[in-house]
């Protein structure tokens, strides 16, 4: 690990973090599948589309947290069992209603930005940009999904 000038443990708390990250992307992308594959009724061409978009987003981001622990020189989490036990994000079984869908998504949203942080709080401690750049725009990007999935449900209760 000398190239990327990091001493024997020093990235622990980051690996460790950026696999509860994982974790938490992996049981959020399947609630996503799980809401496009039931989404129904007047919403259902906005909403079929918009988690479609965004369990897309999930399954590359996925695939990069796991990549950047690679380049950490750690082992990514990669079980599903593993995942569920470590994951704060709740798995979702039948949702029938489209706002309700939307609300879960929202709180998955928070235990995923909360997570990010958490990442970011212990890369920075080490100073390692490599993961600070790459979950800070992961941040905004969730962030702002965020505000206009919370958008969309303020409209809603507007017009029920």
């Amino acid at each position: 690990m000398d190239y990327l000038g990091f001493s024997p443990g020093q990235t622990d708390q980051t690996i460790n973090s950026l696999n509860s990250l994982l974790a938490n992307y992996q049981v959020y992308y399947q609630n996503l599948r799980n809401f496009h594959w039931n989404v129904s009724g007047e919403n259902f061409f906005d909403l079929h589309e918009k988690f479609e978009g965004l369990y897309t987003i999930a399954r590359e981001r996925i695939d990069e947290i796991a990549e950047r622990i690679l380049t950490l020189r750690q082992r990514p989490m990669s079980t599903l069992s593993d995942y569920l036990k470590e994951a704060n994000v709740e798995e979702y079984g039948e949702v029938r209603n489209s706002d309700e869908m939307v609300e879960k998504i929202l709180e998955n949203h928070a235990v995923i930005i909360q997570s990010m942080r958490d990442v970011l709080r212990n890369a920075d401690n080490i100073s390692d940009e490599g993961t600070i750049d790459m979950i800070g725009g992961f941040l905004s990007d969730i962030e702002k999904s965020s505000w206009m999935l919370d958008a969309w449900l303020e409209n809603r209760s507007v017009l029920v």
